[in-house]
């Protein structure tokens, strides 16, 4: 059963977006069915009072009319990353096929109802930002017709393709979302993963001072806070530790570690590294040349046995070893490579005699596939929308278009996580959920914990954040366990923040 979305009358001057489409479902898990309507639609965003931008979205909203449940907006990052991710891989009622490890099955990709979706315990919003799904800026000529030619409208077709712009839509379409579904009075979350996870750290502040709504919490999804730690220079120290923990717990994984036994709990391996990074390693990294070199040795042996690779090739380098070289050394003699996002998930190095990988990934170039397949049988069979616009999973242009806005030379890098503690001063009752897997060399899980630790948080700000890491990588709940416990997690904590 379903029902187009209703759209003002039509006028020759006035812009319309296209047809969005509300259906009737039913979510079908082991202990009950959830009934629920579906809205795919898309929300005109302005620009002094006119039409610039439309924002492509898909809403549950469980169909009990109840407007105390609590609305949770989810999205992934990028910058360029639509929000199908988070919502075939683990939030939405319907879910892409992995197996229990996060590996990928055979094609061809079979949507199942998602015994883990969120939608038991809060109403969804996952929003696409523009330049990705099918949210688009509006094409000039649309924008200006019957428009008399002193007022046409100039259109930059990458004008959302910054930091402070980006997050002026978000918060732009979240109010707007809010008024058209009658949810103001609702209990709100945020979640973002990756640069996303970042959005929410920055939306944490600027969508309750900016844009009035308030949160009763933020969850935080392998997030990328500070992005001087994303590529630490022969000059950084705080990069190369942080990464250090998830090397060693993949060094051990793959059985290569010559201090922890294969299958070592996890646990064991991250105190003893975690403790190594912070003391010796750190010691290392700023003294350099001033260090003893015999306790330079002892430091270089000791990395050498954590992480399974030769002891010159970390003295060459003085302990600063890249993941991706890493994921290229470690199975070297078995020609297989690691994954960045997820180090337990093996590929064939393809060219294995080239100084860098040229070949795929086999943590994320494999899984994409898998979801823009799904997210386009979700899209067009399930939800009924009717477009010929190609749906951006990931688009590389608005990544490589992604700018920072203008700052001075000597202004510091950016960063998110002061925002976050603006917006925990600003609202004393929001609570935050920060996550990680340990597999993700990417987004190290250390160097959020490192951060938390370094926010100088008052006792009863500290007891508003929960840290929680899980057996994966960047994308987590790919694996089954991972996935299960993230929901019974999540269900707990928004329980604890209504």
């Amino acid at each position: 059963m379903t029902e187009e979305n209703k759209t003002p009358e039509n006028d020759k001057n006035k812009y319309l977006p296209p047809k969005g489409k509300t259906t009737e479902h039913t979510l079908a898990t082991k202990h009950e069915k959830i009934n629920y309507k579906a809205y795919a639609d898309w929300i005109v965003l302005n620009k002094n009072d006119k039409p610039l931008s439309e924002m492509f979205h898909i809403a549950y909203i469980k169909d009990d009319n109840d407007l105390s449940r609590p609305i949770t907006f989810v999205f992934n990052g990028g910058p360029g990353a639509a929000s199908a991710f988070l919502h075939l891989g683990a939030v939405g009622p319907k879910k892409v096929p992995f197996n229990d490890d996060g590996s990928i099955p055979k094609p061809p990709v079979k949507l199942t109802d998602n015994e883990d979706s969120w939608l038991k315990f809060t109403d969804l919003c996952f929003i696409d930002p523009i330049g990705t799904g099918f949210s688009r800026m509006i094409d000039e000529e649309e924008i200006n017709k019957g428009k008399e030619k002193e007022s046409k409208q100039k259109v930059d077709t990458k004008e959302y393709y910054n930091l402070n712009r980006d997050l002026e839509s978000m918060g732009e379409f979240i109010q707007r979302f809010l008024s058209k579904h009658n949810r103001w009075e609702s209990p709100a979350y945020i979640a973002g993963e990756s640069y996303g996870g970042f959005r929410v750290a920055a939306m944490a502040k600027r969508l309750q001072l900016n844009h009035g709504v308030s949160l009763n919490g933020v969850i935080i999804i392998s997030p990328a806070l500070e992005f001087v730690l994303l590529s630490p220079s022969d000059y950084d120290i705080q990069g190369w530790s942080d990464e250090f923990p998830s090397l060693a717990v993949t060094a051990m994984w793959h059985g290569k570690s010559k201090i922890f036994k294969k299958e070592t709990p996890i646990e064991d391996v991250i105190r003893s590294a975690e403790k190594f990074a912070h003391s010796e390693l750190v010691k290392m990294f700023s003294m350099g040349s001033d260090m003893n070199p015999d306790e330079k040795a002892v430091i270089i042996k000791k990395m050498s046995d954590y992480l399974g690779i030769d002891e010159a090739v970390i003295k060459k380098s003085e302990g600063r070893i890249p993941f991706w070289r890493f994921t290229r050394l470690l199975l070297k003699s078995e020609n297989k490579v690691l994954g960045y996002y997820d180090s337990t998930q093996l590929g064939i190095d393809p060219f294995p005699d080239r100084d860098v990988l040229e070949g795929p990934d086999p943590s994320l170039d494999t899984t994409e596939r898998v979801y823009t397949s799904g997210i386009n049988a979700h899209i067009r069979k399930n939800l009924e929308i009717e477009t010929d616009r190609d749906y951006h999973l990931l688009n590389m242009e608005v990544n490589r278009s992604w700018k920072m806005d203008e700052t001075h030379a000597f202004q510091r890098s950016i960063g998110a996580t002061d925002e976050l503690r603006y917006g925990m001063a600003l609202n004393p009752h929001m609570k935050i959920f920060l996550c990680h897997g340990y597999h993700d060399l990417v987004t190290p899980y250390y160097s959020s914990k490192r951060l938390v630790n370094q926010m100088r948080l008052m006792p009863e700000q500290q007891k508003n954040i929960i840290i929680k890491n899980y057996n994966g990588g960047h994308m987590f709940y790919s694996w089954k366990e991972s996935r299960e416990q993230f929901k019974a997690d999540i269900e707990q904590f928004m329980e604890q923040s209504k």
